[in-house]
Parts: C-alpha cells; sequence; structure tokens
C-alpha cells in the first residue's frame, strides 16, 4: 500500500500548482480534486471495513475532509491513510472478513483494493491534469493485486493488464472495456 501512495504523489506533485477543482480527471464525472478526496475516502474506509469486521454490512461512516485543502495536503493525507490502511491490514487478525459490494473480503483484499483505486485513479487525475503525460501504474505493483482481485485476468504487461481490468486501456486485441467491469474481493482458499 505505501508503495501506491509513494507512486501517487511522485506522479501528481508535479501538478500540484493546478487548480484541481477545475481539471476532470480523464474519462471520470469527476474533478481531479474529487478523485483525489475519492481515493482518500476509500483508503479510509477499507480501513475501518478492516476494523468493523462485519461480512454482512458497510460501518455507516463517512471521512469529512478539509473543503479547502491544496493539492500538497491532498498528497499528505493520501500517503497517510494509505499508511494507516496498510498498518492496520498488516496487524489485523487473518480470521476477519468484512462486507463489500465486489466480494466478502479478507485484510488482504482490502489492501488490495486500496492498492488498485490509488493507482488507477492517479492514472485519471495525470491524465487529467497533463493529457501528454505517459505515466502508468508501477508495473511492479500491478501483478499481486492483479492476482488477488481480478483471478481471471489476461496475461500480459501488468501495468497494461491493470489498466485493461479497469476499464481504462485495450489489450492488445481486446478492446477497452466499458462498465461491466469489476474486480473480486472474494477471500479464495
Amino acid at each position: 500500500m505505501p508503495g501506491a501512495a509513494s507512486a501517487a504523489v511522485a506522479a501528481l506533485t508535479p501538478y500540484g500548482d493546478l487548480d484541481w477543482q477545475r481539471v476532470r480527471a480523464a474519462d471520470l464525472e469527476w474533478s481531479c480534486r474529487k478523485t483525489a478526496l475519492h481515493m482518500i475516502d476509500c483508503l479510509y474506509f477499507y480501513t475501518m471495513q478492516i476494523v468493523y469486521g462485519q461480512p454482512d454490512s458497510y460501518l455507516c461512516t463517512e471521512l469529512a475532509l478539509d473543503d479547502s485543502a491544496s493539492a500538497p495536503r491532498l498528497l499528505a493525507a493520501l500517503s497517510a491513510h494509505a499508511e494507516l490502511l496498510n498498518r492496520i491490514a498488516r496487524s489485523a487478525d487473518p480470521r476477519v472478513r468484512a462486507h463489500h459490494n465486489y466480494g466478502l473480503s479478507d485484510a488482504a483484499g482490502f489492501a488490495a483494493m486500496g492498492v488498485v483505486e490509488t493507482l488507477i485513479h492517479t492514472f485519471d487525475a495525470v491524465r487529467g491534469l497533463n493529457p501528454a503525460d505517459a505515466w502508468r501504474p508501477p508495473a511492479a505493483l500491478a501483478p499481486p493485486v492483479i492476482a488477488r482481485l481480478f483471478p481471471h485476468a489476461p496475461t500480459g504487461d501488468p501495468a497494461d493488464v491493470l489498466l485493461y481490468c479497469c476499464g481504462r486501456a485495450a489489450l492488445g486485441a481486446l478492446p477497452r472495456r466499458t462498465g461491466d467491469w469489476q474486480w473480486d474481493g472474494t477471500v479464495r482458499s
């Protein structure tokens, strides 16, 4: 998890002086600011699901964020929440299971979800802030989350496969996936 946050911070820091509220995050309906807030909220939410540990429901809280936070402060919050998720996931009882719409999951599954949310939405935000920037998720971070959340993924360059699985890019002859994609957070034996 910290590796994904570090990659995100490194990719987004050069654009810290731009108005993230006015720039749409690539193909999303959200601004880059709202996308950053979503990443932070996901990391918080996944952490709380592990702590809550209920297999049939969500914890009914949401993260309240400072409406005036600058891009550098958002990136600091992203790093802090990634570290929080990492620490909670690493220390959680391996028997804990918690609800997610994409499958009853364990701490490792929620950590993998956090990595995917961070890397994919960083890709979205970078493409929105500078369409010429060729940033892609680090290939070294992709294989474990692909194996955990996309068990039927095609083979190929891990960064390309992750982008394909999350509907961000075509993969060779496979066309870009549209609204029909999701991961599988289910714990497999």
